[in-house]
């Protein structure tokens, strides 16, 4: 049986969601291992004088416990 754990991140782009995305994954990538699936759980973006100015994600990562 496996175990695993979840861990909640949150990030930033000034770019677009998919680049928030990726650049949260990429950061958790380097500390936890063997990250099975994501499931991005909430996105928005921050707006300044009627543009984006950032897109934020929250994700869920789950990783199996070894």
């Amino acid at each position: 049986m496996a175990v695993a754990a979840v861990t909640e991140i949150s990030t930033a782009s000034q770019e677009s969601f998919k680049d928030a995305i990726n650049k949260g994954f990429d950061q958790a990538n380097n500390t936890l291992s063997d990250i099975e699936a994501a499931w991005v759980k909430e996105m928005k973006v921050v707006v300044k004088g009627g543009r984006v100015q950032e897109y934020r994600v929250n994700m869920k990562l789950t990783c199996v416990v070894q």
